[in-house]
């Protein structure tokens, strides 16, 4: 299920490459701030939390997490991540995540490149279904969703333990030629 072509970014202030492990720098400062942590999963204590999940993304394996990097057009600064988790080749479905810095929040970045994965994900690689799962008190990814043409599916209490809390989740999906 490896693509070798990347999605392409049509947003004016970044584009998309592979993420790299010079990068975890650069993405645990902008996940080790409260305002982008507080909505998500993510539970860092230091950088080298990070360092596991380039393991996952530099195994050729098809159901090994997929994760590219969202880097300026100016310069190339490393502004967030996107990729899929969860990947089942059997049932061509996946799971998309990703994170943003402040920086370039409220630009229409997510909404962007969200799209630009999800469109990559049912052409080159082949999924049927890709879904999302968000905090319920992420309403800015939520409202992202719902711009990407995701429908919500359900409520999952309890689905995740967010910083050794139970958290409850949107449970959302969009279908390959669905729009």
């Amino acid at each position: 299920m490896i693509a070798v072509d990347l999605p392409a970014a049509d947003h004016r202030l970044v584009t998309l490459r592979h993420l790299e492990r010079s990068d975890a720098p650069a993405w645990y400062a902008y996940l080790a701030d409260p305002a982008v942590v507080e909505h998500t999963s993510w539970d860092l204590r230091s950088i080298d939390d990070l360092q596991a999940n380039f393991d996952d993304y530099a195994s050729a394996e098809p159901s090994s997490s997929i994760r590219l990097a969202v880097v300026l057009r100016d310069g190339g600064q490393l502004v967030g991540t996107i990729g899929f988790n969860a990947i089942s080749p059997q049932h061509r479905t996946a799971e998309i995540a990703y994170d943003l810095a402040p920086a370039v929040w409220g630009q229409g970045v997510a909404t962007s490149v969200v799209n630009a994965v999800v469109e990559w994900g049912f052409r080159h690689l082949g999924l049927l279904r890709i879904q999302a799962t968000v905090l319920e008190s992420n309403e800015r990814s939520i409202r992202v969703l719902e711009r990407c043409a995701f429908e919500r599916e359900g409520y999952l209490r309890c689905y995740r333990q967010v910083r050794g809390r139970s958290g409850n989740f949107w449970l959302s999906a969009r279908i390959a030629g669905v729009r």
